[in-house]
């Protein structure tokens, strides 16, 4: 079986991310309104009665902001730890309300959610890994370095969403405050592209078919240098960077020891005006 994969949003203004098979899915944090995530998933041919629950990273506005207003509205469970919960200060009904705990697996349908800790300043950040029958997927953003957890679960996706959120150098030479170049960089922030390029090209395994480089940095990065970097050393994986401003298309990620082809087809191609939008 094969999983549908797409960034609705990714970046500081919103994030959003959607897994799924032909028969349910779940969104990844929802840091943007529901409006928004109703218009792009429209766009894109796919069916908010499909979603079957939310699943909650950390408590930052930028993916949280639209998890009230889309869970009361679609009913939907949020899959959210105690102390996620409590700094972020959600109001949700309560019989919406799911927990979870690391490494034990979320059964959704066919789908199973697995989250595992992250270093993050935030009360009890995750990452998680969706996976179907033998598909996974990794959701790994906000993420201040690379730890054991991560480099297990990397080497275990067919695909990723992978956060390159700056360039050291950009990073810097730019305007933001000592204090915040220092929180971004510090070990519990965001990944450089160089962190997340060592850990593509270190333990990325053979099958892995798309790496959706996440939550790039408006002003401490350049999409189109860090698409360049990475095709470098890419392989057999697709290189997608994902907007800040819009949705990617929706890729069809399978198993391609047992589907025997070199790489898997898109269910969309991928605009070549792309990079022109950030």
């Amino acid at each position: 079986m094969a999983l549908f994969i797409t960034s609705l949003n990714s970046g500081s203004n919103g994030n959003c991310y959607y897994v799924g098979n032909h028969q349910e899915a779940v969104l990844v944090d929802a840091g943007i309104s529901c409006r928004e995530i109703e218009r792009r998933m429209l766009r894109l041919g796919l069916s908010m009665r499909k979603i079957k629950a939310l699943f909650v990273s950390h408590e930052h506005s930028d993916h949280i902001r639209g998890i009230t207003v889309l869970a009361k509205k679609y009913q939907l469970p949020v899959y959210i730890t105690p102390a996620t919960l409590r700094y972020g200060r959600l109001e949700l009904e309560a019989h919406l309300v799911k927990t979870f705990c690391g490494y034990e697996p979320v059964v959704i349908g066919d789908i199973t959610v697995t989250a595992f800790p992250k270093f993050h300043d935030a009360a009890e950040p995750h990452s998680f890994v969706v996976s179907c029958q033998e598909v996974k997927v990794g959701v790994f953003t906000d993420i201040g370095a690379p730890c054991e957890h991560l480099i297990k679960h990397f080497k275990q996706c067919h695909a990723a969403f992978l956060e390159a959120n700056y360039d050291e150098q950009m990073l810097a030479q730019g305007n933001y405050p000592y204090h915040l170049k220092r929180r971004i960089s510090g070990g519990h922030g965001h990944l450089s592209n160089l962190q997340a390029l060592e850990l593509f090209v270190t333990h990325r395994p053979l099958f892995m078919s798309h790496l959706l480089l996440s939550h790039l940095s408006r002003d401490n990065n350049d999409p189109a240098v860090a698409h360049e970097l990475f095709s470098r050393h890419a392989g057999g994986t697709e290189i997608i960077v994902a907007s800040r401003y819009e949705e990617t298309p929706v890729y069809h990620i399978r198993n391609l020891v047992s589907a025997n082809r070199a790489t898997p087809a898109t269910l969309f191609t991928a605009p070549t005006t792309q990079f022109s939008l950030f």
